[in-house]
């Protein structure tokens, strides 16, 4: 009973219907999560570069945006592939809910250069077309309970991840809305530029 109460409170928070962990099956979670997981690039296809090595020439991007769905096929996986308890996979769930931002799983892979990416890259996400609203995200240290989320993912260790939140408004206009049919997160490294584009799922936003 106290995890069906956990899920429906954490479901509630998301404008999620409530169901129980135990029978979500491996391939249903995994579905959920690729549903959700896209790729990109930042920067162009084309070097010009002469001499100059010491940027990559553009980064291969990865973005999976932790939906409510999202967040729970993560925790089942954490439950099905990493022994986690459910009560453990519930409190990830419960982290997710009670962050009251949007969440963005992001992934880098710099193409030859330095292979570094630099501290400052910028990432934004909001409603697609509507730049001026979007929100500037903040890296989430990748320890305790965010380990534990990041670990319910698939992970490509040529990708470097980071964790990322977005306010859910700018000066107190919401960063999506419920008419909006598509997100975008732009990501910018010094002067190069991409972005991933989702359809936004029924009920994610209210």
């Amino acid at each position: 009973m106290r995890s069906v109460v956990l899920l429906f409170a954490a479901a509630l928070a998301f404008g999620q219907d409530a169901h129980s962990l135990a029978s979500i099956t491996e391939r249903q979670a995994r579905t959920t999560v690729s549903s959700m997981r896209v790729q990109g690039q930042v920067g162009g296809s084309l070097d010009f570069r002469v001499t100059s090595t010491d940027r990559s020439y553009n980064y291969k991007l990865r973005a999976t945006w932790i939906t409510p769905a999202v967040a729970t096929a993560a925790a089942r996986l954490l439950m099905l592939t990493k022994g986690y308890t459910e009560t453990q996979a519930e409190e990830v769930i419960k982290a997710v809910a009670s962050a009251e931002s949007w969440m963005v799983l992001v992934e880098l892979d710099p193409r030859e250069g330095s292979g570094v990416i630099p501290n400052d890259w910028l990432a934004r996400f909001g409603a697609k077309g509507r730049n001026e609203l979007q929100a500037v995200g903040h890296q989430v240290p990748v320890e305790g309970i965010w380990r534990s989320l990041a670990a319910g993912f698939p992970r490509d260790y040529s990708y470097d991840v980071f964790l990322l939140k977005f306010p859910r408004d700018v000066e107190s206009v919401p960063v999506l809305r419920p008419s909006d049919t598509e997100a975008e997160l732009v990501v910018r490294i010094f002067n190069k530029q991409g972005h991933v584009r989702w359809r936004i799922p029924a009920g994610a936003v209210r």
